[in-house]
């Protein structure tokens, strides 16, 4: 069984036990999203990232999670990434938050933003760099964590490229996560730029 159909509880304790990580998380795709638009999150979970932003579109495979993103007023479709089940063009930007590490096609998943974005729409994706400390931690203890154990986890630059082969340009980056998340109380700062924090914000544009 899918973990994200069975630890829907344990997901949402995360953000709960991890207060700060999760707003520094917020922050630092505050400071990519465009201020305006309609916007679709692809891999809507919950609706952790969704509501803050007044994001109502989105797509989630997992039953479970879907139902609580709904709750909270949110319209979910049973979708997967690779497949969007939305007109081209249909929206201004689109939001990924930790979900291409869970991927099947993660060239398919950015070509199919593509599709749905307008004409100089805004693809934003958060992950845990997999070249950073936290990334390196992530990955060597995959094993140990049922959310995680299936991950691909992608460095900046990798996953930079494969938004260029999918058709973005006009890149922006921001980074937080500069300490390992043992006070869940210290919200952390964000900067520009990779190569520092665990956790950084790619945003490229449709031309």
């Amino acid at each position: 069984m899918d973990i994200f159909e069975t630890e829907v509880e344990r997901y949402e304790r995360w953000f709960e036990n991890h207060p700060g990580a999760y707003q520094s998380e917020v922050a630092a795709v505050r400071a990519a999203l465009p201020s305006s638009g309609r916007g679709l999150e692809i891999g809507t979970g919950t609706g952790r990232f969704s509501i803050p932003f007044g994001i109502v579109d989105g797509v989630e495979p997992a039953a479970a999670m879907r139902r609580v993103a709904e709750a909270h007023g949110l319209k979910v479709l049973n979708a997967k990434a690779e497949d969007l089940p939305f007109p081209d063009g249909t929206f201004d930007f689109a939001l990924m938050v930790t979900t291409i590490c869970f991927v099947d096609d993660a060239d398919l998943t950015c070509r199919e933003a593509w599709r749905v974005l307008k004409p100089g729409g805004q693809l934003v994706v958060g992950l845990v760099d997999s070249d950073s400390e936290l990334g390196r931690r992530y990955e060597a203890r995959k094993a140990e964590n049922p959310f995680y154990r299936n991950a691909r986890f992608f460095s900046v630059s990798e996953l930079t490229e494969i938004m260029v082969n999918a058709g973005f340009g006009n890149f922006r980056y921001h980074q937080t996560l500069f300490q390992p998340l043992g006070n869940p109380e210290a919200t952390e700062p964000v900067e520009e730029g990779f190569g520092r924090g665990g956790f950084v914000v790619v945003s490229g544009r449709r031309p």
